[in-house]
């Protein structure tokens, strides 16, 4: 069955806490939905402020291959005609092919909100529609608080369907707006609705009891044809429907059409997308597209994964544009290390012993706090060093640091590192922006005239994180370090009491990783280590 999907991440998804886009962020993530095959993107609410405004203004200039961009707006003022309505005006204004509007529904939202008799309400309702459908557009007819309104008067909720209706609304539209309706007696007033309407019903959840997703399918099932939702779930409170869930459950659990399988492919990407200009992480086990919806870290599970990965499975990752990961950690079996070795035809170059060394090695490591998962870098050392045991570079006979303040002056941070290369001694002094960047520049000068290549490895990111809080400041603290050759990215992990001495082992073993990886040109290694980000 045909179902339409109308995403409201611009308008109701901006509403979220935390969430903004700028008009710029707006006509970029609309371009970007169309792609994905989104039916209707609701822009925003013309009338409310000057962004939104001006974004549709600027969106008459975007070719849409599919999808009907929509304005936001309420039904007329109840003291104006609808014709000298502003708010109604602003919607046609906006040039838009769909609008779509929301009335009340809910008899005390019509008395005690609004102040006016529940005959006016119906007025409100289908003038504005009337009007709307008069200058040509397309009607979606959100019916605010429906459920809550069907259950104090169910008789008058169904007369503002009725109103919409005859007035011409191409969508009835039931909303959740309080997201309090359990998803059995949502799914008992949907199927009462359908029985009274024909045409096009839609539902509008919200996520407040964490049903938003269920209550919407359950919708469908009972003869919605018409879902709206935003991305990743944004939205007021507790957030609206994820459509990236709702549209990945309709396409490859129960069969329906929504963008259609060639574009499911493309749902992950584009929900990291959107998680990237809001500038929020997208949830690593958000269902579908998160990072972590198809990892498997317990040993039993990836034992059962080699296989047969729908022993763990609910799905195909690729399917929605995803990929299977495998984490190791204290947790790991034997099966997490030998996937990530026998996936690229490395088994056979460790003995079994040599696989049960770096496995008891990484459960060591993780027991003190190494947390492999995020650091690949750390993991392919250590695959690396276990398939080239006598292979070493350089040996680190001492490093001290030194930062000085002097009065209100800036800090002033030196550095010494003392290696031995070859069986000769290199050492170097310098001074840095702080103590990373002092080791940096110094262990980089003690390897360059033996290693030069080092030179292209840079550091992307760095983070410190507290691992045990009961020593105060003396406890211990592990640092996550990014680095990047220009070609790619890894991270490596250091832990120790002292943050400096942390740092510095997660600096030593991102130079280790690279010389290793200049000398063996291995790029079976890299690919059974390599732990997938999102680049988009």
């Amino acid at each position: 069955m045909r179902i339409w999907t109308f995403d409201t991440t611009l308008r109701d998804g901006t509403q979220g806490e935390s969430v903004s886009f700028s008009v710029d962020d707006k006509l970029l993530i609309t371009q970007k939905l169309d792609d994905l095959g989104i039916d209707y993107i609701e822009g925003g609410w013309p009338m409310s402020n000057p962004k939104d405004k001006e974004f549709f203004e600027r969106a008459r200039g975007l070719k849409l291959k599919h999808a009907k961009l929509t304005a936001f707006g309420a039904t007329r003022f109840a003291r104006n005609p609808v014709e000298q309505d502003a708010n109604v005006l602003a919607l046609l204004e906006a040039a838009t092919p769909a609008i779509s509007i929301f009335g009340k529904t809910w008899d005390i939202h019509a008395t005690r909100v609004l102040g006016i008799s529940l005959d006016e309400n119906l007025a409100l309702i289908s003038d504005t529609i009337r009007f709307l459908k008069e200058h040509g557009r397309e009607v979606i007819y959100d019916a605010e608080h429906f459920f809550d309104g069907y259950a104090a008067n169910p008789a008058y909720a169904l007369r503002t369907l009725e109103a919409a209706k005859s007035a011409g609304a191409d969508v009835l539209c039931l909303c959740d707006t309080n997201g309090g309706t359990l998803t059995q007696r949502l799914a008992e007033i949907v199927a009462d609705v359908r029985t009274r309407f024909d045409g096009i019903l839609g539902i509008h959840c919200h996520n407040d009891c964490d049903l938003a997703a269920a209550n919407t399918i359950a919708a469908v099932e009972n003869g919605v044809t018409h879902v709206q939702g935003c991305i990743n779930g944004y939205g007021e409170r507790c957030g609206n429907a994820n459509l990236s869930s709702v549209i990945a459950i309709l396409e490859a659990k129960l069969g329906h059409t929504t963008i259609g399988p060639e574009k499911l492919t493309s749902l992950t990407s584009v929900a990291h997308y959107i998680a990237e200009l809001a500038n929020l992480p997208l949830a690593a086990n958000q269902p579908f597209v998160g990072r972590s919806a198809f990892a498997h870290k317990g040993g039993v599970h990836v034992s059962a994964v080699l296989k047969d990965s729908m022993t763990y499975e609910h799905i195909k990752p690729s399917v929605v544009g995803n990929r299977q990961r495998v984490l190791l950690s204290d947790l790991s079996g034997r099966g997490n290390v030998l996937y990530k070795l026998q996936q690229h035809g490395l088994g056979d170059r460790l003995t079994d012993d040599a696989k049960r060394e770096l496995l008891d090695r990484i459960k060591t490591m993780e027991y003190l706090g190494y947390e492999l998962e995020a650091a690949e870098g750390t993991f392919e050392l250590l695959v690396r060093e276990a398939l080239q045991p006598g292979m070493h570079f350089f040996e680190v006979v001492s490093f001290e640091v030194e930062t000085r303040m002097i009065g209100n002056r800036d800090s002033m941070t030196s550095a010494t590192v003392i290696l031995r290369v070859n069986d000769a001694i290199h050492s170097a002094t310098t001074t840095g922006e702080g103590p990373m960047n002092a080791l940096d520049l110094c262990l980089r000068q003690c390897l360059s005239a033996v290693y030069p290549a080092i030179a292209s490895v840079r550091l992307t990111d760095y983070k410190v994180r507290v691992i045990s809080t009961e020593k105060g400041t003396a406890s211990k603290v592990r640092v996550l370090v990014e680095w990047s050759d220009h070609r790619r990215s890894w991270a490596t992990v250091g832990v120790s009491e002292n943050v400096i001495e942390a740092s510095w082992n997660a600096l030593v073993d991102a130079i280790r990783l690279e010389l290793m990886r200049i000398s063996d040109k291995d790029e079976s290694i890299e690919k059974a280590v390599e732990d997938y980000c999102w680049g988009v």
